[in-house]
């Protein structure tokens, strides 16, 4: 009995306590407050089936928002729920810690829908504002998939400013259409026109081309390449946990036409260098309203958008978007490469001479090596691969020789274009030709071959003798054969430029000192020598060292200038 004493005592303290619990101060909101900031582009994530609120108070006369899916069809609405009595300048001041919205649903006043819309445009809306006491709520629902979409409120009269301006016109045109590029052009925009250089409002055009199809937005375009990053993402995972394989630069490239919208969308955009190749932009650097777009792959559609940016604001708008097909690339002008056979390649320098080649590796492996170099000097080259219209790898070639590892496709597309060669006069055409050499092969089924660290020679003074000199150079971990030729030259000649891809085969068998095969496990360690012998005092020789290969283009070493001792 006195237990339950005990007990009723205890309750009657609690409840006491409860009482004092339940007072005003120690209220709080039901639900976190998202205000919608005035001037700013609010990026807002929409999970599916799940409605999102924003809220903001008004003191001006006017108001717009503008609202831009990004993806999938939404629906969106502007509700006012407007208080009879004015709410106090401070709801939090006094013993209440409510939030400013319970502070208007608290109080007595009606709630009027403004505006509603369903659709995957942007869309804005713009009217008269209600009393200073009125609370505006923006709701945003999802229900097809989960989505980003970008909110802009402006307040004032009129949003003059706040986004660029289109033209009455803004259908963007094809001026020109070639195998490889396409040239755009579209009306200026009257926020450029009208706006002086030193007003301190930057506008930039910024072209996107994909494969896919046009954009009516810039977020639309943004949540696209999210997606695509975040496969591409999930794929890199894949393949890690798989066998492991060399691929050297197949990713070299990617997304790297993207670094344009960077400053412009930061919360949408990712800064990488690896893939897209469906997605090309023009260099946002000028409001120029003329693009030509290059590297592009004949016989290909491409959509193409215009989105015109506001730097200062972080607004954007969109022009009315169009495609166009490259052409075709003649049938005579794709070559067929054969397996391990050697083929010189002459380009114009400074011109749009292309050649294309293709490629078919034999065996289920499917994979395949190219190697190629560049034979004269100070000549620069492109090389680009593709397979079935997407782009796997661009890179330029100089004079030091390029190996390229080919996998997982049955066919190859090679592009060979010249960048830059030796200056040429009028007279003479020849000396302007980027000549080079390559060679494929289906031998390598995991990896390509190693190559040396270096590809100098060292000479060793110490060891230099009236009739001898000692060479040395690397090697690698593979056994390879490695051949070492000379030849005398006279002094007026030794700054004369060679032929770089000038092979072992070529040279007489005069000029062949020795062959000898390699091999060294420690790469550190992989350093052989060789001494020549019978040579004549005070002459100038140029060494060259060849490493042979089964397959593949031999790699020839920097040739090395020795002149043996006068006097011994």
């Amino acid at each position: 009995m006195n237990l339950w004493c005990l007990y009723l005592a205890v309750a009657a303290v609690s409840s006491l306590h409860s009482l004092y619990a339940l007072a005003p101060e120690n209220e709080v909101p039901l639900l976190p407050t998202a205000w919608l900031k005035e001037g700013k582009v609010t990026p807002v994530h929409l999970a599916k089936g799940r409605t999102h609120r924003l809220f903001f108070t008004l003191q001006k006369k006017t108001l717009t928002v503008t609202v831009s899916p990004c993806s999938v069809t939404i629906d969106w609405s502007l509700i006012v729920h407007s208080l009879k009595n004015k709410p106090p300048r401070n709801p939090q001041s006094g013993s209440h810690r409510k939030s400013i919205p319970e502070v208007w649903w608290g109080g007595l006043g009606a709630e009027s829908m403004v505006h509603t819309y369903t659709g995957n445009a942007v869309d804005t809306y713009t009217g008269p504002a209600y009393e200073p006491s009125s609370m505006y709520i923006v709701t945003l629902r999802s229900t097809e998939q989960d989505t980003q979409v970008t909110v802009y409120l402006h307040a004032g009269p009129g949003a003059a400013g706040s986004f660029p301006e289109l033209p009455s016109d803004p259908a963007v045109s094809v001026l020109g259409v070639g195998m490889t590029s396409v040239t755009l052009s579209w009306a200026p925009s009257p926020s450029i026109t009208r706006t002086s250089p030193q007003s301190g409002t930057v506008y930039k055009y910024c072209v996107l081309v994909n494969h896919n199809h046009n954009y009516r937005s810039l977020c639309a375009a943004n949540e696209e390449i999210r997606k695509a990053l975040e496969g591409d993402k999930k794929r890199e995972q894949k393949y890690k946990q798989g066998k492991h394989l060399v691929l050297p630069n197949l990713k070299a490239g990617r997304w790297q036409h993207w670094d344009i919208f960077e400053d412009y969308d930061s919360s949408a955009m990712t800064r990488s260098d690896r893939y897209k190749d469906n997605f090309k932009g023009c260099v946002c650097r000028e409001a120029e309203s003329v693009c030509t777009i290059s590297d592009l792959l004949p016989d290909t559609q491409y959509y193409f958008d215009v989105f015109l940016i506001d730097s200062i604001n972080a607004t954007s708008v969109a022009y009315t978007g169009t495609l166009a097909h490259t052409h075709e690339v003649a049938q005579q002008a794709v070559s067929h490469l054969m397996e391990e056979r050697v083929q010189r390649v002459a380009l114009r320098a400074g011109s749009q001479d292309l050649r294309h080649f293709r490629f078919r590796p034999r065996g289920r492996h499917q994979n395949g090596l190219l190697t190629l170099q560049c034979c004269n000097a100070r000549c620069k080259a492109k090389v680009s691969i593709f397979n079935r219209g997407r782009l796997l790898f661009s890179k330029e070639v100089g004079n030091q020789l390029a190996q390229i590892w080919l996998e997982g496709a049955p066919s190859y597309l090679i592009r060979l274009q010249a960048l830059e060669g030796v200056p040429a006069s009028k007279l003479d055409l020849e000396t302007s030709r980027v000549r080079l050499k390559l060679q494929v092969s289906s031998a390598y089924h995991r990896t390509p071959p190693l190559l040396p660290p270096t590809l100098r020679l060292k000479s060793f003074n110490k060891l230099r003798s009236c009739s001898s000199v000692t060479l040395a150079w690397m090697g690698t971990e593979q056994r390879d054969l490695y051949c070492l030729y000379h030849r005398r030259i006279a002094d007026h000649n030794k700054h004369n430029s060679t032929d770089y891809c000038l092979g072992p085969q070529a040279r007489p068998a005069t000029e062949q000192i020795l062959c000898k095969y390699f091999q060294e496990l420690e790469p550190r360690r992989a350093v052989t020598t060789a001494v020549i012998r019978g040579l004549d005092p005070g002459v100038l020789y140029v060494f060259d060292v060849y490493l042979m290969r089964r397959w593949g283009l031999p790699i020839k070493y920097h040739s090395k200038t020795v002149r043996t001792r006068r006097e011994c």
